[in-house]
């Protein structure tokens, strides 16, 4: 299930205090979607519950799809100027940006309507790819014979909490994800974008879509680009872009920064502007990709925090 969230205001270290949280309101709605006719199927008896009574289920019908999840928090002292969306990577939900580990459109038949087969990562899989472990075979289930990447930052003691927010994504619903994030900057912006990783992708394109209504861009790790063609679309939205450490020790990231980084040269052409955050530039080593679950999540929140501050956008 495809998960955003929405808050109200753009203030993002709420986390930082220890005082109570005060809300206005919280809740939760759909947007995007679409009705898909499936037909030719059989139909099925099928036992609910152990000692039921069989029940025939028709697959035969209407079937709604692809519609976006999204949980909205808006606190009682609104410092934002406008709402911050956060948008999770790929293989992830919104979870991403609910907790630590210590401490994508909505599912529908395949391959009737997902065309393709979902991708699942094996448990150890996200250990390597997201940098926390160096290199192929990093992962082992005793700590002990885990190989970390330099200073890593993330909180390896909860990693069995970690890969339980796992799930599975395809690689051919791009567009409908796009269609579900385009409907939701519809229905509650203008507001900044915050997003992460695959939602690079979707990020940048919905703000090419969206521009008159994005006031700025968080770029958190992009592991996707917008259409370079229509880079110029971008040049009056702010955008910063926070990258964790030992890129160049990884087998995929070097070219992902690469890819990046002609991005926003496009955007510079332009006369845009894009503020890169190099963490282990600024003093902070050892940040693997998921930058928000790591021990120093508040100070690089801080960051953000402060350089949205710069943009007008914190009262």
């Amino acid at each position: 299930m495809n998960k955003a969230f929405v808050f109200w205001p753009v203030a993002i270290l709420t986390a930082c205090t220890s005082a109570p949280y005060a809300l206005r309101d919280m809740g939760s709605f759909h947007v995007g979607g679409r009705d898909v006719e499936i037909t030719g199927k059989p139909v099925k008896e099928v036992v609910f519950t152990p000692g039921g009574v069989p029940a025939k289920v028709d697959l035969n019908g209407t079937y709604s799809v692809e519609a976006m999840y999204v949980q909205y928090f808006l606190p009682a002292n609104r410092r934002g100027a406008v709402p911050l969306l956060m948008w999770h990577g790929g293989g992830l939900t919104g979870v991403t940006y609910e907790t630590t580990p210590d401490g994508r459109a909505g599912w529908a038949m395949y391959p009737d309507i997902f065309k393709g087969e979902p991708v699942f990562l094996a448990k150890a899989n996200p250990f390597e790819r997201f940098r926390i472990g160096q290199g192929a075979g990093s992962y082992s289930p005793d700590p002990a014979k885990q190989k970390l990447m330099p200073a890593s930052q993330f909180p390896v003691e909860g990693y069995d909490n970690f890969v339980k927010q796992n799930v599975p994504r395809w690689t051919t619903t791009d567009d409908a994800i796009i269609r579900a994030y385009t409907a939701l900057v519809d229905r509650v912006c203008p507001c900044v974008i915050l997003f992460h990783s695959q939602a690079g992708q979707f990020g940048f394109k919905v703000a090419q879509a969206r521009p008159e209504k994005v006031k700025a861009l968080v770029a958190v790790e992009p592991a996707g680009i917008g259409d370079a063609k229509q880079a110029a679309v971008l040049k009056n939205i702010p955008t910063l872009v926070v990258y964790g450490d030992n890129i160049a020790l990884d087998s995929r990231w070097p070219q992902i920064r690469k890819n990046d980084d002609v991005f926003f040269d496009e955007i510079t052409k332009a006369g845009g502007k894009v503020d890169v955050l190099d963490l282990p530039k600024a003093g902070m080593r050892g940040n693997s990709h998921m930058l928000m679950m790591d021990k120093n999540n508040l100070q690089v929140a801080a960051l953000i925090q402060e350089w949205l501050a710069k943009q007008g956008l914190i009262r």
